[in-house]
């Protein structure tokens, strides 16, 4: 199995739509790209913790690749948007691909440029590439929200 981060708005819907792919064996939600260790989703709702509301994706690569993943990722969200994904507002919202390695780094930097390059979008790309550090997992409660809630309560 390998792993891929990515941060996409709110992750409920985010954990979601990942959920669906083939391949894919398991999400869970959480916060990494900040400074505090093990945070609430209070605190990071502040907006003071530099973390952003994420998924941690395991997947089958002899059933679903990186560059799926990636393609899954930019097509879930918008990624022209600073902070924002519809009515959601602040860094904790941000548009991110954490990655593990050269491989996953190289990846995400060409789906990029060729999704710029295809002029789908009228604004520029702002999704950050950054390096994975700590992924902290979020609470129990926001595990598999929509399945326990049904899909309300989010941009995505």
């Amino acid at each position: 199995m390998a792993q891929a981060i990515f941060a996409a708005g709110c992750f409920w819907g985010v954990e979601a739509h990942f959920r669906e792919l083939p391949g894919v064996t398991g999400v869970e939600v959480g916060y990494t790209g900040g400074h505090t260790e093990q945070p609430t989703y209070k605190e990071v709702c502040s907006d003071r913790t530099g973390h952003a509301e994420a998924v941690r994706v395991e997947y089958d690569p002899d059933l679903i690749t990186y560059d799926r993943l990636l393609d899954a990722f930019f097509a879930m969200h918008d990624p022209t948007t600073v902070n924002r994904q519809g009515p959601d507002i602040g860094s904790q919202y941000r548009s991110a691909i954490f990655v593990e390695g050269d491989a996953q780094r190289e990846a995400a930097l060409a789906c990029k440029r060729r999704l710029e390059a295809s002029g789908t979008h009228k604004r520029p790309i702002v999704t950050e590439i950054a390096d994975a550090g700590a992924f902290w997992r979020a609470e129990e409660y926001h595990q598999r929200y929509f399945e326990k809630h049904g899909r309300t309560g989010c941009a995505v």
